[in-house]
């Protein structure tokens, strides 16, 4: 007879999972808090233009860029800046100034223009979720590159609030293709090379003129918000190309002369 030898089975081996760092100790709250009010700004303004309400969904982005532009500072001046601030930030800008302003775009205007009017607002929401996945990998605090995705988003809404609040519905097949063309362009500054005036270097203290003029900013806006808003984030996007171009031209007028 042949002896069955007795197959001894090899203990598993347990792939241990990474450790989730900064969570040990939870989450700090105010900072995340305001991230959420953002965060729900934008979901808001989806729900209020896939039913119409474009003003609401402007007024809710417009929110939501103040929220963002205020949980940093907070972190910052708090002490309470972590890493999981920065990524849950993250999720929220794409849905505030990606998400939200491609479904608002779609349902005010484009949505006309069939096909290619979807391929549009996929194109904005894709830019400014590559505008924020550059952001993470390499934070720009001096400069920007490329408008950043809460101007544009602020800059759009603020279009639609202006037509919403003095014309009639949209009805025009030609002024949603002017629409789908500034949207493009929108999208495509936004993954451009193209530097940008970054408000993080204002730090410390002012000289008493600036101090003034952010006042007067404050007054203007006031009398008609979304009339100024929108004066304020064309002429900030068109404030890139135009140095750009100056650039250009002084190289050029300064290349020696072969």
């Amino acid at each position: 007879m042949i002896d069955q030898e007795t197959v001894i089975p090899e203990p598993a081996t347990v792939t241990k999972l990474p450790e989730r760092k900064g969570l040990k100790k939870g989450v700090y709250l105010l900072p995340n808090l305001i991230t959420t009010g953002a965060l729900f700004s934008g979901f808001y303004a989806i729900v209020a233009a896939m039913t119409g309400a474009f003003e609401m969904a402007c007024i809710a982005i417009v929110i939501a860029g103040f929220l963002d532009a205020l949980d940093g500072r907070i972190a910052r001046l708090t002490n309470t800046t972590s890493e999981f601030g920065v990524q849950y930030d993250s999720m929220s800008d794409l849905v505030a100034f990606g998400v939200a302003p491609a479904i608002l775009l779609f349902s005010w205007a484009l949505q006309d223009l069939g096909k290619i009017g979807w391929i549009v607002a996929f194109l904005y929401m894709c830019c400014a979720a590559l505008r924020l996945a550059r952001f993470n990998m390499a934070p720009d605090t001096k400069i920007f590159y490329g408008l950043a995705s809460p101007a544009a988003a602020g800059t759009m809404s603020t279009l639609v609030w202006i037509w919403v609040d003095n014309f009639p519905p949209m009805e025009s097949v030609e002024v949603s293709v002017l629409v789908a063309i500034f949207t493009t362009v929108v999208a495509f500054l936004m993954v451009s090379n193209v530097k940008y005036f970054s408000p993080k270097n204002i730090k410390g203290r002012v000289p008493f003129p600036i101090m003034l003029v952010a006042v007067l900013l404050f007054i203007v806006v006031a009398v008609y918000p979304p009339g100024m808003l929108f004066c304020v984030g064309l002429a900030y996007g068109l404030s890139g190309p135009i140095q750009a171009l100056l650039r250009l031209v002084r190289g050029k007028s300064n290349a020696p002369e072969v």
